[in-house]
């Protein structure tokens, strides 16, 4: 049997190692954690959202970017510090915008056709992740923002979804909720919201059903290449003496750390770690549980996502920081999300909000690297920036044919793994 290792588990890593165990591979997941899903796959927006597939390689990006440079709350905030990768980074990130059309149809489609697989696997393994079809509202409130959402629909379109435009009265029937005025929005009702962390959680003890390993606070130090497949080198428990693995195969679903593993491997995935943010508002009365909406919310000025999260939680998470590898939660970033909450819901008590910041591991093009790397037995499922939860069930499956095809079973392989 074929002895394949996954690094990272994630959402990106554990459906991997969902897509091969029932392909009939041998799996082992690596995580520097206790748990699954404990970084970027714990708290981010909660939305399936096919609808928010435009990629931002767009020249008002990078004006955007400069023009909030010195803004502290701005929703887009890039630290001027000299940073070679970040910089190099952004570089490549300017390259890409001739292909912004193409790369957000393509998106798109990976996220239409995720949806099946997510919910199909969901429904086998009996996951209760507080899904939510409702739909996701876009709102604007001006011409400016609905007419530069009236271009990007004919992409989505292109990619193969159905995202109508609705007028201010529309939106209040859509969801009651909503205070204030509009110019006006968009609904998607295909789209949906759930919970990242308790659906990757729930997978995870699916995939031990399988029978997939899963090594938890293993910090893998080094990934090195050999004639006969890959060898994986860890920490475990924070003990010096590192233990040692051998397989046939090794997918990279590292987020921000799939670029290390990629250069001990031989091959380049530039990923830069974007820093979001979230607040998850603790809805411990009746008036508040009655006044957040329950159909999920994009404020595309704001650049803020809502998702509602079963009778008792609410969702918002927001904004893109271009500061490293920084874990540290900011004030000044995660005020803006509860004064949003407070001026579009005024009687949704705010007392308790929890917040929580993650790094999300983004491409230059905006696109996530999913295949062979240069190496026979080295695949690559990473780099979904902020559409991991969206797209993962679809890369998930694509890596899964990639490595069917490639390291067919009938092979012999590697039997027994040492540590």
């Amino acid at each position: 049997m074929k002895h394949i290792a996954v690094i990272g588990a994630g959402i990106t890593g554990v459906t991997t190692a969902y897509a091969l165990a029932n392909r009939g591979y041998s799996v082992t997941v690596f995580d520097k954690h206790r748990y699954a899903a404990m970084q970027t796959s714990f708290a981010n927006g909660g939305q399936l959202s096919a609808s928010n597939a435009e990629v931002w390689t767009q020249a008002s990006t990078i004006l955007k970017g400069i023009k909030w440079m010195l803004k502290k709350d701005a929703p887009l905030l890039v630290n001027p510090m000299p940073d070679w990768h970040k910089y190099s980074w952004m570089a490549e990130f300017v390259s890409n915008i001739p292909k912004y059309e193409q790369n957000t149809v393509e998106t798109v489609r990976l996220a239409v056709a995720a949806r099946e697989h997510l919910f199909a696997w969901a429904e086998k393994e009996q996951i209760d992740f507080n899904l939510e079809e409702r739909g996701i509202l876009h709102i604007y409130a001006d011409k400016h923002g609905f007419d530069h959402a009236s271009k990007v629909n004919e992409l989505l379109k292109a990619g193969g979804l159905d995202r109508v435009s609705v007028s201010s009265d529309e939106m209040k029937t859509i969801e009651p909720a909503l205070v204030g005025e509009f110019y006006g929005g968009f609904y998607t009702e295909s789209d949906s919201t759930g919970d990242i962390h308790k659906y990757t959680r729930g997978l995870a003890s699916a995939c031990e059903k399988l029978g997939v390993q899963f090594v938890f606070d293993a910090a893998v130090g080094e990934l090195a290449h050999h004639g006969n497949g890959v060898s994986v080198s860890y920490k475990e428990n924070g003990v010096d003496n590192a233990g040692h693995s051998d397989f046939d195969g090794v997918v990279v679903c590292a987020g921000i750390e799939s670029r290390r593993f990629a250069s001990q491997l031989g091959d380049r995935v530039n990923i830069y770690p974007v820093k979001g943010y979230s607040i998850t508002v603790e809805l411990e009365d009746a008036a508040s549980q009655a006044a957040a909406p329950w159909v999920s919310l994009l404020d595309d000025d704001a650049k803020i996502v809502t998702s509602r999260l079963g009778e008792n939680r609410f969702r918002l998470a927001g904004t893109a920081e271009f500061n490293g590898v920084n874990y540290d939660i900011r004030d000044d970033r995660i005020r803006p999300l509860t004064q949003w909450c407070r001026h579009l819901f005024p009687e949704v008590n705010t007392d308790k909000v929890i917040p929580w910041a993650g790094l999300r591991p983004m491409m230059p093009n905006m696109m996530p690297r999913v295949g062979a790397g240069k190496q026979s037995g080295v695949f690559y499922n990473t780099g979904h920036g902020h559409l991991g939860w969206t797209l993962s069930a679809a890369t998930a499956d694509m890596i899964g044919s990639t490595i069917e095809a490639s390291m067919p079973l009938g092979t012999t392989g590697i039997t027994s793994v040492a540590a």
